[in-house]
């Protein structure tokens, strides 16, 4: 399969080979590498032939994409083709020059092609095992459109800052159904507004998760599905409105693939940043706000900061509500104005934020559903949650923590509202964000449902769920659930 990818800050287009996850250009530089090494092997007749031809493809391949930008997953290749090139050249020289050619012995070249041929393997390998991500096209019939928004809380004060006329701010990234982008519109950044904001937040997250930034550089550079700006969907409906908060350390786009593929079917998504908790947060004024929340390596201690960390996201939760309805109502100037119907509004959050979408379901009854994504529940467990609820868990294992299917279950039977816990077998604890679309596909890390099964599954289940929650759609939500792992339903007559 192929992929058209526009680099428009560069006046070019590439392909990417989505198998090889390397593009036309890289493909080309990795063909010229091993022409290279495989010259000194081929007949006499045809060797100053394919030498030429494979200098001007790697050559000019390589101009270009240092135009284009390299990969730290083209290092091995470049080098391994630099060790080679000499060894293919001599002979066509000392040819051109009158001077008697000379050739190693095979038992002596062997070794050293077999080096560079070895170099030149790795580049591809790197590039499928952490890969520029490409995110799946929505199946929604409505095209997607982001913006983001930044609010301040004057009735919060900031409790991570010593400043006591700091006031508590967020920032909000919506995705919406859009017009359809006319051709070669730029589609949006992947992890931030600008290139540099991209940049600073993959890096927060690689120091986030103890990882080399350079490892991940492939993040900064997607495109996802979604255009910046966009005009809302024509028609007048009204979008019922879907908020997540991402796991402990994680940014508001976390979730991209999940977020546009309910926005194409006609949700609104309003997806938080968290600052202090957050790896990183790029504020409209240029300031970057950094994680405070470290753990402590106390089971006890950390618990206690787990659950008052949870009740900040919770009450920003409930803050973002408030201001998606003044948006909805035209308080707050922006195109979303009478397109929001926040009368039907879901809560949900993967991890920590799972975990602060069942507090603020429980605190604030504006929420008509809450969606837990793979989050222990932190925090206290009354009063009871009142909204139909769905928890989707990874497979249970010997590692995971004993507590954690005990106090999730003991909160969703309490529920006064039906509940579902569907736990996904092949899923891992970042099955349920973007990780399997750039992440190496090692399923202790991101499961074994795949890179382009994992978005699918997670945005299903959750879409079934809110079509029958906030829009009231027939059909047999309990079978359709099942078909993707083991379910168990809490009714509210024999949860007790």
């Amino acid at each position: 399969m192929w992929q058209r990818v526009s680099r428009a800050e560069h006046g070019l287009v590439t392909e990417n080979l989505m198998g090889l996850h390397m593009s036309l250009l890289e493909v080309l530089v990795l063909l010229g590498a091993v022409a290279l090494v495989v010259v000194r092997w081929l007949p006499p007749v045809v060797r100053p032939r394919v030498t030429i031809a494979a200098v001007a493809v790697f050559v000019l391949s390589v101009i270009v994409l240092s135009v284009v930008g390299t990969r730290w997953q083209m290092l091995p290749v470049l080098t391994g083709a630099a060790l080679a090139l000499p060894f293919a050249l001599s002979p066509l020289l000392r040819r051109r020059t009158g001077r008697p050619a000379w050739r190693a012995q095979w038992w002596l070249a062997l070794p050293g092609s077999v080096a560079c041929a070895g170099l030149i393997a790795t580049g591809p390998v790197a590039a499928w095992a952490f890969p520029v991500p490409a995110f799946p096209e929505p199946s929604g019939r409505f095209a997607v459109g982001t913006r983001v928004m930044q609010w301040t809380d004057p009735r919060r004060p900031e409790i991570f800052t010593a400043d006591p006329h700091d006031r508590r701010t967020v920032v909000v990234q919506l995705w919406y159904p859009a017009q359809k982008a006319p051709a070669g519109a730029r589609r949006a950044q992947y992890l931030g507004r600008t290139e540099h904001e991209a940049r600073t937040v993959a890096d927060a997250l690689a120091r986030q998760v103890g990882l080399p930034g350079f490892l991940i550089d492939g993040t900064p550079r997607a495109r996802t599905r979604s255009v910046f700006n966009a005009p809302v969907a024509g028609g007048g409906g009204r979008f019922p409105v879907v908020l997540f908060s991402p796991g402990s350390g994680g940014v508001r786009t976390q979730n991209t693939a999940w977020a546009e593929e309910l926005a194409s079917h006609g949700y609104l998504v309003a997806a938080l940043d968290h600052p202090y908790d957050s790896a990183a947060v790029v504020l409209t004024d240029g300031r970057t706000l950094h994680t405070k929340t470290t753990s402590t390596g106390d089971r006890d201690k950390g618990d206690k900061l787990a659950a008052d960390w949870t009740a900040v996201r919770s009450a920003d939760l409930s803050f973002v509500l408030t201001q998606l309805d003044r948006l909805g109502r035209g308080e707050i100037a922006g195109p979303l104005t009478g397109r929001l119907d926040t009368s039907r509004a879901a809560v949900t959050g993967h991890s920590m934020g799972g975990a602060a979408a069942l507090q603020a379901a429980r605190q604030d009854h504006r929420f008509d559903a809450v969606i837990d994504l793979d989050g222990y529940p932190h925090g206290p467990v009354s009063p009871s949650l009142r909204q139909p609820t769905l928890a989707l868990t990874q497979a249970i294992t010997p590692a995971t923590d004993p507590r954690y299917m005990p106090r999730l279950t003991r909160a969703l039977k309490r529920n006064t509202a039906t509940s579902y816990r569907l736990t996904i077998p092949g899923a891992a604890h970042l099955t349920f964000m973007d990780g399997p679309l750039y992440l190496p596909p090692v399923p202790s890390i991101v499961g074994s449902l795949g890179r382009t099964e994992s978005p699918r599954v997670v945005a299903a289940t959750a879409l079934t769920f809110l079509d029958t929650t906030l829009r009231h759609k027939p059909g047999d939500l309990p079978g359709v659930l099942s078909a993707y792992g083991d379910l168990s339903v809490y009714h509210p007559s024999n949860s007790r």
